[in-house]
């Protein structure tokens, strides 16, 4: 029986001091503390699955020989994996527990001293296992982890969604910009890109006659590492044919408030610690109350206190503007593109604004070069928000570009600023034997992409926001590229010493324990 069903089952029947004689239960689990009051009376408490049951092992209920008790007890240690077969009971204190009719059977032995506390960061990356063991509120933030994404996949489909899959590896990442990962196949000599977004795949989809389609998965990008990125992460990415910008808003709006009450549900039912989930009024009210609209240019000449130059792709009255209000960009100046230099003004002067939900709209055409551009207040713009919460960007959405020769166009130009991106890195543009653009998705778009809005939402920073973890690593299972890495790479084998004789009897009487259980 789960430690789960034996709490659900016998909480609510057993009151102090009470025993279920006459019911037999077998539980399962990782010894976390012992207690020997004597030697006949020993109290441990297994753990499976962040769940507690006390274990009583007394020889007046399992009878035999003092000794043959003694030695079976003492040959279990914390950390060891066991299975504990009797009668469930409340003690007189009030612990729900089973009391032992024969003596616990070791199911694996535990080799290492299981430390009371962790805080060596270097040593959590490297033994994640043992960060788990330890930490109650690392496995209850991959639970809530599994809970948000199950609740973004039902969401979705209950609003008549699609979930679909598309490539992973293919010759082109397509799709955002972002550096890839590239690689070569071996069997075609061709090159390949680890995708960096689906967005492209999604869209072909559209065109071909699906109206509403999503995908949950990784992604992959060759970037830099901090308290937010990780080159391989999570997103959900959804494209609604015929839909606008405010149909997506709309469905962010009802999709936070709704993990909201979620995260509170799972807080008052005891599924997850109370540490994790953010208990501050403000976060929960924001969420819940109107959300901030912030257009892109407005705003930021009014905290800027000066005009943005009529040319938004005038580099040079851009960084004149940067210089002014002390906005440095690690770049070479002559390396640097519009999208760029504004990119790192509304970092500085909008997102510092984006306390509560706040969506960011109308970005400078520049900046988007999948998305629907129109002309407002005499500038382009594009059709398109961001949703900032404390800072953070959570969502991206957009008015998909279905022209194929306006698509074509901003391939071009992304290929140009991507060009600057390396240079400005010192590196070389990979040669891929084209002309940098996707021909391909440009002659499906000649099929007819039906006006469409786009929405992509980044999992793993959603998991930070309603756990209140700070560190994307401590989200992810394996705590990033980091953890990965660390924990992936192959290590020499450890020298094993010649047992005593004396601990070769111990381990005897272990793996002997081991095999009866086994073969019972």
């Amino acid at each position: 029986m789960r430690h789960v069903e034996f709490i659900q089952k016998f909480d609510p029947l057993l009151e102090k001091g009470v025993r279920l004689t006459e019911d037999k239960v077998t539980i399962r689990g990782r010894i976390r503390s012992y207690r020997d009051v004597s030697s006949k009376l020993v109290f441990y408490d297994v753990v499976q699955d962040q769940r507690k049951i006390q274990c009583v092992s007394n020889k007046a209920v399992i009878g035999g020989e003092l000794d043959d008790f003694y030695t079976r007890t003492t040959a279990l240690r914390v950390g060891d994996i066991i299975s504990v077969t009797g009668f469930p009971a409340r003690s007189n204190s009030g612990e729900l527990s089973v009391y032992a009719t024969s003596h616990p059977r070791l199911l694996a032995p535990c080799m290492h001293q299981i430390p009371d506390e962790l805080h060596n960061q270097e040593k959590l990356q490297q033994h994640r296992h043992l960060d788990l063991l330890v930490n109650p509120a690392a496995a209850a933030t991959l639970k809530l982890r599994s809970k948000i994404i199950q609740h973004i996949r039902s969401h979705l489909i209950s609003l008549d969604y699609i979930e679909v899959q598309t490539p992973i590896l293919s010759s082109d990442a397509g799709g955002a910009l972002a550096r890839p990962f590239l690689t070569e196949a071996s069997s075609t000599h061709k090159p390949l890109a680890l995708r960096i977004a689906p967005e492209l795949w999604l869209k072909r989809l559209l065109v071909g006659g699906m109206d509403r389609v999503f995908e949950l998965g990784p992604q992959f990008r060759n970037e830099g590492i901090d308290a937010t990125h990780n080159p391989e992460f999570t997103t959900c990415e959804a494209y609604l044919s015929f839909g606008r910008l405010t149909d997506v808003m709309q469905l962010t709006v009802h999709l936070f408030r709704d993990l909201m009450r979620l995260t509170a549900q799972l807080k008052s039912s005891g599924s997850v610690c109370d540490a994790l989930l953010p208990s501050d009024v403000d976060l929960v009210d924001a969420i819940h109350g109107p959300w901030k609209v912030l257009q892109f240019i407005p705003a930021l000449e009014e905290a800027l206190g000066e005009p943005l130059p009529r040319d938004l792709e005038d580099v040079d009255a851009l960084l004149e503007i940067c210089d002014r209000h002390n906005v440095v960009i690690s770049a070479e100046r002559e390396t640097i593109t519009p999208a760029k230099a504004l990119d790192k003004l509304a970092e500085r002067f909008l997102e510092s604004q984006c306390e509560g939900p706040t969506w960011i709209s109308n970005h400078p055409a520049c900046m988007s070069p999948l998305a629907k551009h129109s002309i407002r207040g005499g500038r382009v713009v594009a059709e398109r928000v961001e949703l900032f919460i404390r800072g953070v960007e959570y969502v991206n959405a957009y008015e998909e570009e279905n022209s194929p020769d306006e698509q074509r166009r901003k391939f071009l130009r992304q290929r140009d600023a991507d060009k600057k991106e390396l240079e400005q890195e010192g590196q070389e543009q990979q040669e891929t034997g084209d002309d940098g653009i996707d021909n391909s998705y440009c002659e499906t778009l000649e099929w007819g992409l039906p006006p469409t809005a786009g929405w992509g939402i980044g999992v793993d920073r959603l998991v930070m926001l309603f756990s209140g973890q700070e560190r994307i690593a401590d989200v992810m299972a394996f705590g990033g590229l980091r953890g990965a890495v660390n924990q992936g790479a192959k290590k020499p084998a450890k020298k094993i010493d010649s047992p005593s004789s004396a601990e070769s009897d111990a381990v005897g009487e272990i793996v002997g324990d081991l095999v009866r259980g086994l073969e019972k």
